[in-house]
């Protein structure tokens, strides 16, 4: 199926233009791929067909447009009623919906969009875990947790930088032999980039999962996700 018999061909083009990170781009096509399964927009179709079909029918019917993303907002901002998503996550499905938007001339109002969702901090106001809590937490049988958990402790990491870090963005710090910490680099390629850094513990505890990873069979390398779903070991990691 070609693309371009929806009208509107350079829409997917022109938005993968203006992410200029890589990184920020597969992660901007994800929250894209969410949204058009909710207005269940040409279901088998690839990214490039559906960005591209929304776009065609966005600029011949803007009303229509507009209604379905409000309606998706709305459905997401129930999951925060519900505290299944936090306010930040929901502003982070926004940004690639309005960026897509603004490259493809749809126009929509977002000041009635933003103006009905919910306010939220750029800080958190929770207290740290205790030793005891973590350890109860890495006690669950998942060999992920305890590097996500002890990333996360020591970083200061929130639960969506996870949707951007790849291997390559954890580079050890070492004394002679011994690592004595690990630098991280958070929101890779996004407005919002900035450095942390992790425990030695944090550190090989994410490399022996990367380790697990490769001697499975995985081809590792830098831009390798740091983290991915588990898989049945008699099959190999392909095979989800």
């Amino acid at each position: 199926m070609q693309s371009e018999q929806y009208g509107h061909s350079d829409a997917y083009s022109l938005f993968v233009y203006a992410v200029r990170s890589q990184v920020t781009r597969d992660y901007y096509l994800r929250r894209l791929k969410i949204f058009f399964n909710y207005v269940d927009l040409l279901p088998k179709g690839t990214i490039e067909e559906r960005c591209n079909l929304f776009a065609a029918k966005a600029i011949k019917d803007p009303f229509w447009a507009f209604s379905v993303v409000i309606k998706f907002l709305q459905f997401q901002k129930e999951r925060v009623e519900k505290e299944e998503i936090t306010g930040a996550t929901l502003r982070n499905f926004i940004k690639p919906i309005k960026l897509f938007c603004e490259m493809s001339d749809i126009h929509i109002t977002w000041k009635k969009i933003t103006r009905g969702l919910p306010k939220f901090r750029r800080h958190a106001d929770d207290r740290a875990p205790t030793l005891e809590e973590i350890q109860k937490i890495c006690d669950y049988p998942d060999r992920r947790i305890s590097a996500i958990v002890y990333t996360m402790a020591s970083s200061g990491i929130r639960l969506g930088a996870w949707d951007y870090l790849l291997w390559g963005h954890i580079n050890p710090i070492k004394n002679g032999n011994n690592v004595i910490a690990a630098k991280i680099k958070v929101y890779a390629g996004d407005d919002e980039e900035y450095f942390s850094f992790i425990t030695p513990e944090a550190y090989y505890t994410l490399e022996k999962w990367i380790k697990y990873r490769a001697e499975s069979g995985e081809i590792i390398n830098e831009n390798s996700w740091l983290m991915r779903q588990l898989w049945n070991n008699k099959e190999g990691p392909y095979h989800l």
